[in-house]
């Protein structure tokens, strides 16, 4: 692996939680999730994108990464703002799911937590799923509190900020679904 471009460690109890649905005691939740279409092409386009990180360039947000495709350990820096006013979240891949060869029902994704110099401490996971039917469908899970006082402090800037990165995570699993460059 190449230089490490965050440092630190993951600051946060319940490393892999969003894997197992579960989150830790004094963390707030959230869970988002949408139909993105039908069939295994469908699936594969967005299972292919989550895990090379397009999910997080297509949102808008500036992405540096250490791998070119998601790997359990590696480290990503996302930041958004504008100019000086450049808001950097480090975190660091907790644990990844495959697509499974065949049509089965399964699903793909990967969860990261934050590293110190985030502005929240939790976990936050992406991951696709297909059912017996063929539906496709993406869901962001994250569980989080604020890192200190500043952000805490502006609580209602920083859950705005949330949904509209949110949305935006949505928007770019529908162009992976969609079959867009």
């Amino acid at each position: 692996m190449n230089a490490r471009i965050a440092r630190g460690e993951l600051n946060y109890p319940g490393v892999g939680f969003t894997s197992e649905g579960r989150v830790p005691e004094g963390f707030e939740s959230s869970q988002t999730r949408v139909h993105l279409g039908e069939g295994y092409d469908t699936y594969r386009r967005v299972a292919d994108g989550i895990l090379g990180w397009q999910i997080q360039r297509r949102s808008g947000l500036r992405v540096r990464t250490e791998t070119e495709s998601v790997e359990s350990g590696s480290r990503i820096v996302s930041g958004f703002g504008i100019g000086p006013f450049r808001i950097k979240a480090p975190c660091e891949v907790v644990w990844v799911r495959r697509p499974a060869p065949g049509n089965t029902k399964q699903s793909a994704g990967f969860g990261y937590g934050t590293l110190p110099g985030h502005p929240e401490r939790g976990e936050e996971s992406f991951e696709v799923s297909i059912d017996a039917a063929g539906a496709v469908t993406f869901t962001i899970a994250a569980f989080s509190r604020h890192s200190n006082w500043f952000y805490a402090a502006g609580g209602f800037a920083a859950r705005a900020a949330q949904r509209l990165i949110t949305s935006r995570y949505i928007d770019s699993a529908r162009q992976l679904a969609a079959g867009e460059s």
